[in-house]
């Protein structure tokens, strides 16, 4: 195989496979590798709103992706405390309909779709070791696949796509602009037998100190995650013993005032119960001289706003739109990296600090309560509220619609 690519891309899940396609379709030659091999699993919710299923739509892949058995929908209803929120989701790009596919089948069917792609080559079980340096410029990687041949390629670029703890972020030295430590431990397992009234929906529970989210995913499955504060001892204990029971005792106790508790006894745990012990919502330096960042490892939010595989696909377009207005990438590294980090922030950064408030453990005062009334009892709210995660609206037109309603003006739409 060849040893010299335009870009080489470290991590092939969704990050790492949707920026191989892009930058295919712009004509560069790639090289596409991930320690793991596929199909495999990891710790998520995979939950994608509508704007990422015209993206899908738009790739090609979103067929294949159907064929999982993964349902459609385009209901949430959402639990404040002892606010219900219950509504559809607006119209974004042509589509009003979300889409939770378990990642063993996502991310497979996004790696084999992008190695399909003319001009990308893909290795799996190669676990890059160190980054290949000419001065200050990364040229290339160094790594060894998983019988222990050790190899080395270089390129114009070498991008991070590999998450949240990302090997390559650390090699390069990115600089981290911002870091909110989330305040929650989170468990998430999948359900079989979970049944819902009338049509299927994402739900979302925040009561008291917990957090709750349901969605339903492929194989009639839903995928459920439950939130508690880290520094309660007795529940850490707990779901250390016994990550099921642990679960099914949090959900009785602290959700008990909604559909949750029931829905759950009548389900069936497959597989096991895995958690997530503390993280940072945090933003980086994506870009320097022969290296950039996409997905999480540019940026990691709290799952709870179920934004990451989104700006997972908006990374891989905004780098490829930036790197396709520049023919001798060397020589402007600076303002590559300027207009980067700008359009990831225009983009990202509204998203990443609703994220960042929703990881503390913070109840709702009483006029964050009065708004969550509102939005509930407006059907125009509540579309704009909901509008925020498919990026219909953005945050300051949501925040006009709830002022248009507090001045008496109730027929203001975003």
């Amino acid at each position: 195989m060849d040893r010299h690519y335009d870009v080489i891309i470290v991590g092939a899940r969704v990050a790492g496979s949707s920026l191989a396609y892009e930058l295919s379709k712009s004509g560069y030659k790639v090289l596409l590798a991930d320690k793991s091999s596929f199909p495999s699993d990891v710790l998520s919710t995979h939950n994608f709103f509508g704007n990422s299923v015209a993206k899908l739509r738009e790739m090609g892949v979103l067929d294949r992706l159907l064929q999982t058995g993964a349902p459609l929908y385009k209901r949430a209803v959402i639990q404040f405390e002892d606010v219900v929120i219950d509504g559809q989701f607006p119209e974004v790009d042509g589509e009003t309909e979300c889409l939770c596919v378990r990642r063993v089948h996502l991310d497979h069917i996004l790696f084999e779709h992008a190695s399909s792609q003319p001009g990308v080559t893909s290795i799996e079980g190669f676990r890059v070791t160190d980054v290949i340096r000419e001065g200050n410029a990364v040229t290339g990687i160094a790594g060894v696949r998983r019988g222990g041949e050790e190899e080395r390629f270089t390129a114009k670029l070498v991008v991070g796509a590999d998450g949240r703890n990302s090997t390559l972020r650390e090699r390069v030295n990115s600089a981290r602009a911002m870091a909110v430590p989330t305040d929650f431990a989170s468990y998430v397992g999948y359900f079989k037998g979970y049944e819902q009234a009338g049509d299927i929906h994402v739900e979302l529970y925040k009561i008291r100190d917990k957090i709750g989210i349901v969605f339903p995913t492929d194989d009639d499955l839903h995928v459920v995650g439950v939130m508690f504060p880290l520094d309660d001892q007795g529940w850490s204990e707990r779901f250390a013993r016994s990550p099921e029971n642990a679960m099914r005792e949090l959900i009785d106790g602290g959700f008990a005032d909604s559909p949750l508790p029931e829905r759950l006894r009548q389900a069936s745990l497959v597989g096991r119960v895995r958690g997530l012990r503390g993280y940072d919502n945090d933003w980086h330096q994506g870009m320097g001289e022969g290296w950039a960042l996409v997905g999480d490892a540019f940026s990691f939010k709290d799952p709870a706003v179920g934004q990451g595989m989104q700006d997972a696909l908006y990374s891989a377009r905004i780098l490829t739109d930036v790197l396709s207005k520049y023919d001798d990438w060397g020589e402007h590294w600076e303002e590559m990296a300027q207009a980067y980090q700008s359009l990831m922030e225009a983009k990202m950064m509204s998203r990443f600090h609703m994220a960042c408030q929703f990881t503390k453990n913070v109840p709702f005062g009483p006029e964050q309560t009065a708004v969550n009334r509102l939005v509930a009892a407006h059907p125009e709210a509540t579309r704009a509220f909901l509008g925020i995660y498919n990026h219909a609206v953005e945050p300051q037109e949501f925040e006009q619609v709830i002022g248009g309603l507090l001045a008496g003006n109730q027929e203001f739409e975003p």
